[in-house]
């Protein structure tokens, strides 16, 4: 073993001594840096799920998961039943986010709203075009539902980073093809065949999924983009069924 040094011990005469930097402790030893080679990073994959509401799971049984929560705006279009975008809801506020419901049906919505709400005010009903500020945040998330119709007005609550909307139409109308168009996302339940083909058109669906959309089973939707598809049968649990029923696509 090699004697010990004076020099080393004291530092290189004349230089000045090393000094502990505030709040990070002492330099450390000089290592080499961890480097992996661009062939190598197919290694560090982590089998981490998306984060958000399950709305169902597919043919294969894959969980669907749809991501609500985001730091941008989102909107969602579901032509479908009141059934779903509640389960939607009621999922949501599972995860910790508020629920604001505009509607015109409030009937619909006000035993759902008390139930769950479970005297916290997680779930919210307005009239249409009333919904006020809600003040999202990173903590406390927000999901608008507009169930105002197939022409529904302008909201004062849009989209924005932590808030996520949802428009709820029962059937395809006149403002429909523009709201898909603007959406970042298209859930479309059974319809009529002529309906189907005018979604098929907007979505640039093809010619199989447009026959398919007349004859989905209830609790079923196609979830979709322009350039992306994928069926999802959305399973209530046991407490869901007791407070919403079973799955239906009309009320």
């Amino acid at each position: 073993m090699a004697a010990h040094s004076p020099t080393s011990a004291a530092g290189t005469a004349g230089a000045p001594a090393r000094r502990p930097r505030p709040g990070f402790g002492l330099l450390g030893p000089r290592r080499g840096r961890h480097e992996l080679p661009p062939e190598q990073f197919g290694a560090l994959e982590l089998p981490v799920g998306d984060d958000g509401v399950v709305v169902g799971a597919d043919a294969q049984g894959v969980p669907a998961v749809l991501g609500l929560a985001r730091p941008v705006p989102f909107d969602v279009v579901l032509v479908g039943g009141v059934w779903t975008a509640q389960v939607i809801a009621l999922r949501a506020v599972a995860t910790g986010a508020r629920v604001a419901v505009e509607t015109g049906r409030p009937q619909l919505w006000e035993a759902f709203a008390q139930a769950a709400s479970g005297g916290r005010q997680s779930v919210t009903l307005h009239d249409a075009g009333r919904v006020p500020p809600q003040g999202p945040s990173v903590h406390s998330p927000v999901l608008v539902v507009r169930d105002c119709g197939v022409r529904p007005p302008r909201g004062r609550a849009g989209a924005a980073p932590w808030q996520s909307v949802l428009t709820l139409l029962p059937y395809p109308g006149p403002t429909t093809p523009r709201l898909m168009a603007d959406a970042s996302l298209v859930g479309v339940q059974r319809v009529a065949p002529d309906e189907a083909r005018e979604i098929g058109r907007t979505m640039n669906l093809p010619a199989a999924d447009v026959e398919t959309l007349s004859t989905l089973p209830d609790g079923v939707t196609l979830w979709c983009t322009r350039t992306a598809r994928r069926y999802v049968t959305l399973g209530p649990t046991e407490h869901e069924v007791g407070l919403l029923g079973a799955a239906r696509r009309m009320e």
